[in-house]
Order: structure tokens, then C-alpha cells, then sequence
């Protein structure tokens, strides 16, 4: 008989008579099996404890999330500080997974925070491009909506269907071909997603710099009002009006005027970028479609084994 770990151990060996168990075909007595499982708990006590809010990939997640916080603060007045901020948190979307990889700390965790922070960033965005082109706002407004809808089906299919240890990634070539190039294919899902987020920079850009698109934002300040802002003349007394400056006040007026850029670049990107943004919401409507049916497909399954249980 296999020596007992513990006196305690020991003690409880020796009040219980051996009792063969038959499993797998092996006689196995309980002594035995109550030696492996004190073995096993051993082992996985000795093993250190992982804390996965502190890994690697989440650690830069977080440092996105504060980027792009950064970014919708300096948002309403500051083009070139707010483009640079978003821009940094969106390539670093690139260096957590490139981390995840290196360090083999892949986690449903990390996957969750990560499209959250792509979904909530976008959609910051597109909120103030709403508000910047009114006209265009039911576009994007619609953009959002079918961002969170495919995604949101997409992930919620895999779990119920692929089940929980399925990646949202791992899309099978038979279901879709176009979706399995962008999941699996790196250079490809990167490409998709940085000219969709440079696209929608450049009509931020573009909301400073063109007349065409946003004349009353760069509506000149009167000057009797511009020159008495110039000589210390006070705009609002209220703290939080000078924190959230009122974007229709002249300080604010003034503030745009002073950081009108050219045009050319921006026109340019956005010229570039809009046709892989188009097609990222085509990927995003065969995302959703597939995701509703495969669904669909399941609950067909359920309700023909529910009725054959029933029958039997």
C-alpha cells in the first residue's frame, strides 16, 4: 500500500476497509485514489498563480484605452494632438496581439478587451463625425450599429455553437472563405483594419480643413470679439466652461480657426482608404449573415432533437 502523505491521511486510510474499484478495466483501491488526489492538489498548489490582468497584451490594452480617452479629450479642438493619440492607440491593437503571441499569453480576456476597446474607440469617433456632418450622420449612425450587431452575433455564435474555448478567429473555410482569409490571414486583418480607422481620421481632418464639408466650423471670429479674446477679455467664468469649452462659443470659433490645416493630404488618404473601408462593411454584413445563420442553425438542430426526445 502506497505510504500515506499525511498522519491525518494515514489515520483515514486506516479506518476505511479497501474496496476494489474497477475503471478503465484496473483495479484501483480508494487509499490509492485519495493518494493521487492529494499528489494532484500538491502539484497544483506548487504551480504559481497566474494573474492575467497583469499580462503583457492586457497591460498595452489598457494603455490604449488610456490613449484613446486622451484622444476624445483633445477631440472637439485639437486635430493634430487628437489624430495622433488615436492613431497610436489603434496601431498598438497590432503589438498586443504580436505580445500575445510572443509571451504565449493568449487569453479570452485579452480577445474581449481588445474588441472592445477597437469597438468603443470607432464608435467614439463616428459619434463626433456625426455631430461634424450632420447631413451624414444617419451613415454613420448606421456604421456604428452594424460594427456592434456583427461583431456582437459573430462572437455570441462562435461561443454557443463552436463553444467556449473557440476563438471568434477561428472561422471554418466551408462556413465562409472571405471571413477565414480575414481571421486567419495577419497582414490581411491588418490592412482591413488600419485604412478603416485612417479613413475615418481623414474625415476628422477634413472636418477642420475643408469649407466643402464644414463651413460653419471654420466660420471667422467677429473681430471686435477676436480682439478683445486677445487682450485678456474673459469668455466664460465658469470653470467647466473653460475645461468643455461651449463649441459654438467665439473662444471655440476662434480655437478651430487657429488649427486649420490643409486639405490635400487629407483628401488624399481619405480618397485611398475608402474603398478597403467600403469593403471592411461588406466583410462586416457577411460577418453578421453568417453568424444569424449558423444560429439559426443550431436552433433548427435543437428543435428536431427536443421533438425526437419527446417522441421517444
Amino acid at each position: 500500500m502506497p505510504r500515506a502523505v499525511t498522519r491525518k491521511q494515514a489515520a483515514a486510510a486506516s479506518e476505511q476497509e479497501q474496496k476494489p474499484l474497477v475503471q478503465n478495466g484496473n483495479a484501483r483501491t480508494e487509499d490509492s485514489i485519495r493518494d493521487a488526489d492529494v499528489v494532484a492538489a500538491a502539484a497544483t498548489t506548487a504551480e504559481p498563480q497566474e494573474n492575467i490582468f497583469l499580462f503583457w497584451p492586457n497591460i498595452i490594452g489598457y494603455f490604449r484605452i488610456v490613449l484613446a480617452i486622451a484622444s476624445l479629450y483633445y477631440m472637439p479642438l485639437h486635430p493634430r494632438t487628437c489624430s495622433l493619440l488615436y492613431s497610436t492607440s489603434c496601431l498598438l491593437d497590432a503589438l498586443d496581439g504580436y505580445a500575445a503571441r510572443y509571451f504565449d499569453q493568449s487569453t479570452r480576456f485579452g480577445a474581449v478587451l481588445d474588441m472592445i476597446t477597437d469597438r468603443c474607440t470607432t464608435s467614439s469617433l463616428l459619434v463626433f463625425l456625426s455631430s461634424s456632418f450632420p447631413r451624414w450622420a444617419i451613415v454613420f449612425q448606421s456604421l456604428i450599429t452594424l460594427d456592434f450587431a456583427s461583431h456582437y452575433v459573430h462572437m455570441f455564435a462562435t461561443l454557443a455553437m463552436g463553444g467556449s474555448d473557440t476563438s471568434h478567429k477561428n472561422v471554418d473555410r466551408s462556413r465562409s472563405k472571405i471571413l477565414n482569409l480575414y481571421y486567419t490571414n495577419r497582414t490581411v486583418l491588418f490592412l482591413f483594419c488600419l485604412f478603416n480607422e485612417t479613413f475615418f481620421i481623414a474625415l476628422y481632418l477634413l472636418s477642420f480643413s475643408s469649407p466643402l464639408l464644414s463651413p460653419n466650423l471654420l466660420k471667422t471670429v467677429p473681430t471686435q470679439a477676436a480682439e478683445a479674446i486677445r487682450h485678456g477679455a474673459e469668455v466664460n467664468s465658469s470653470l467647466l466652461s473653460h475645461i468643455f469649452t461651449n463649441p459654438y462659443s467665439a473662444g471655440a470659433l476662434e480655437m478651430a480657426r487657429a488649427n486649420k490645416m490643409d486639405s490635400f493630404w487629407p483628401w488624399v488618404i481619405a480618397g485611398v482608404s475608402f474603398p478597403v473601408m467600403f469593403l471592411k462593411q461588406f466583410i462586416n454584413v457577411i460577418q453578421l449573415v453568417k453568424a444569424c445563420r449558423w444560429l439559426a442553425e443550431g436552433d433548427v438542430k435543437s428543435r428536431r432533437d427536443r421533438r425526437k426526445s419527446k417522441a421517444a
